[in-house]
């Protein structure tokens, strides 16, 4: 139904309070379509032009709505004012005179005219710089998050004083609020110019460099605000928000400890700094800290998210199921909770979980990542309930939305493994005669395909009185891997170099053993770079039924984006070809022995196999690696769960219930 110009008036005044100004502008405009000089209209119109600084369209509009109505006060305050802004006090006298002589005016009027003569006293001395009324709306409309508005006001502001550095400041922030990160960068870093001690500003830089992903940069420039200001709380977590992107755990740890230090309250750091412990593998300081967390905002739910999983991480379960409960109870629409919770709990088709997931799944609001998430938590719901095409069904869309998510190319892997067989001879041209130290521990490498029961190996081989088990590192690939590839220069310097470092970090993790394991499954790729800088090392490499690993693989949603394979079946046939060859070219090239490991063999015949693997590993006997499941230490991977129950046979049969919508897909494998 057609408005009349009574309703749109109202409806665009109604907006215009409201803060919704392309909407207000819209209907004053339509109305103009019908009568061009309606003065309330007009009126209105040159408000918004005037508060985006466009001052000869505001004037004109204004100038339209007081001849349209002279005996409307408001229509020359409004006009009156403008000219005082913009610095016309000559027109602004003229005028407040032809009011006076209507009889219109009044004290407003009066006050206009006290403000004219002061600020026509002083201006002279300020006109270097923009006005107090624009730096004040400015602000205002970046306040109420009018990022469009306010960028445009800027932009004006700069152009008009382009050594005043506010007007940059905004700009900066209104782009970045846009997603503009680079045009962010370049009105931050004039900032930064024009403001050299300001520590907001270089804080700002830095914002707009991490979102560039200049890390390096990033970090410098956070370094610099908090030189200006030591106590500058915000700077400090931002400081290691980009330490933990750039894995510098313990620098991280160092900055939002310092950021709580200033800002105690500061709910946001206290999990951040939760989850950089929960990486260090510093699990009871990390629960300590999302507890402190949870005690400043105890309605935050990715707080009580956070502490779930290190609860579960310890082993804790129906503590972590009552943490992800609570985050759900808090924020119904956390995916990622939901995901979780399915992990550590079982269902029946009752359950209001189970409920909301479906609902959630049908919500055409929830992003993609979220869809994915959800997808990954029914389908194990599914699997609980028996329902198996269904459960099949979610984990196919879970898979093919996380493999569009992460964009993942399995050319990129073909690549990789062309590369590190080209490269080996290379490797073993510059290879390392180590002299050892006496504080160096040795390390046992367990690998193989992601979910071939890696874990379960490491568990019972750290049980061990004599060895400390320390998960999957990412030191190998992190370190070497570039040596690996031929990226990096291959001579024996850089050898001695990774080695170094590599066996400093794992010696921090050695606690008083002198021998502990790296559970790194995909270090497999690496075994010639280990074997040529590391040759005391012992290499442990679990074997699986390949069906069950490839549908292990595909079921499991994994938090790193390293694994992009895992979530199209062809990709996984096709990777597991190239991890047989890979393996294959290794015990054709290397002198020294991998021990293989049968999965179901060791579970089938676990005492005969646990001490054949200790003995392979040149350790005394310790009856403790019968009880894997009794061994307390953290873990961080997927089987957390599965190896804290006793070793039980079937588990790579599971894939079987699944056979039916596979299409045949690993009958060839």
């Amino acid at each position: 139904m057609e408005l009349t110009v009574e309703q749109a008036l109202q409806q665009g005044v109604a907006a215009h309070k409201e803060g919704r100004v392309e909407e207000a502008e819209r209907l004053y405009r339509a109305i103009l379509q019908s009568q061009p000089s309606h003065p309330d209209a007009n009126h209105n119109l040159g408000l918004i032009a005037a508060s985006v600084n466009e001052a000869e369209s505001a004037l004109l509009f204004f100038k339209i709505a007081f001849e349209a109505n002279p005996k409307m006060e408001q229509f020359w305050l409004s006009y009156i004012d403008l000219l005082i802004k913009e610095q016309q006090f000559e027109a602004a006298k003229q005028v407040i005179e032809k009011v006076k002589s209507l009889e219109v005016g009044g004290e407003k009027l009066n006050s206009l005219e006290a403000r004219l003569v002061s600020i026509s006293q002083t201006e002279n001395t300020s006109s270097s710089n923009p006005s107090q009324q624009k730096l004040s709306s400015l602000l205002e409309h970046y306040q109420q998050g009018r990022f469009g508005i306010a960028e445009k006001l800027a932009e004006s502001i700069t152009q008009e004083f382009p050594n005043h550095p506010f007007g940059w400041k905004v700009l900066g922030a209104s782009l970045g609020q846009t997603g503009r990160n680079l045009e962010a960068a370049n009105a931050n870093q004039t900032v930064v110019k024009l403001s050299p001690k300001d520590a907001e500003a270089h804080n700002n830089l830095g914002v707009t460099q991490q979102e560039l992903g200049k890390l390096e940069e990033a970090q410098a420039s956070y370094t610099k605000a908090i030189e200006l200001k030591p106590d500058y709380a915000e700077a400090h977590n931002n400081l290691g928000n980009t330490q933990l992107e750039m894995g510098k755990l313990k620098e991280a740890e160092a900055s939002y400890s310092q950021a709580v230090y200033f800002k105690p309250e500061y709910a946001k750091v206290h999990s951040k700094l939760g989850i950089t412990l929960q990486e260090m593998g510093k699990l009871e300081e990390a629960k300590e800290s999302y507890s402190r967390a949870i005690g400043v905002k105890p309605d935050y739910a990715e707080a009580h998210s956070n502490l779930g999983n290190t609860l579960k991480q310890l082993g804790k379960f129906e503590e972590a199921k009552k943490s992800y409960e609570q985050a759900i109870a808090l924020k119904p629409n956390l995916a990622e909770v939901h995901r979780n919770l399915t992990l550590i709990k079982r269902y029946d088709s009752r359950d209001e979980q189970y409920l909301k997931m479906k609902e959630l799944y049908l919500d055409k609001e929830i992003s993609e990542e979220q869809l994915c998430h959800i997808n990954f938590g029914l389908a194990k719901v599914y699997e609980d309930l028996e329902e198996f095409e269904q459960a099949y069904s979610h984990y196919s869309e879970g898979n093919a939305l996380r493999k569009k998510l992460l964009n993942y190319k399995i050319a990129r892997d073909v690549e990789l493994f062309s590369q590190i067989k080209t490269r080996y001879p290379q490797l073993v041209q510059n290879s390392v005669l180590p002299t050892k130290s006496l504080k160096d521990p040795t390390p046992i490498f367990i690998l193989g395909m992601p979910r071939s029961g890696t874990t379960l190996v490491e568990q019972i081989i750290s049980s061990h009185s004599q060895v400390s088990g320390a998960g999957e590192l990412p030191f190998v690939n992190q370190l070497g891997g570039s040596l690996a590839r031929g990226l990096a220069e291959i001579n024996n310097d850089a050898l001695q170099v990774f080695r170094r470092e590599y066996l400093t970090k794992i010696q921090k993790l050695a606690k008083k053993n002198s021998i502990i394991t790296d559970k790194m499954p995909q270090n497999f790729r690496f075994i010639g770079l280990i074997i040529t800088t590391m040759p005391e090392s012992k290499i442990v490499h679990v074997k699986r039924s390949p069906a069950a690993v490839c549908w292990a693989n595909y079921k499991q949603y994994f938090e790193t984006k390293n694994l992009g394979y895992c979530y199209d079946l062809d990709d996984i046939i096709q990777y597991y070809r190239l991890y047989e060859n890979l393996m294959e070219f290794w015990k054709n090239s290397l002198d020294t022995k991998i021990y293989d490991l049968d999965y179901e063999v060791l579970v089938e015949n676990q005492d005969s196999e646990t001490r054949k693997l200790i003995a392979f590993l040149n350790l005394d006997w310790d009856e403790n690696c019968l009880s894997p499941h009794t061994n307390s230490r953290s873990i961080s991977t997927a089987s957390n769960i599965q190896v804290r129950k006793k070793v039980y046979q079937g588990s790579s049969q599971q894939w079987k219930k699944f056979k039916p919508f596979l299409n045949g897909a690993f009958d060839d494998l």
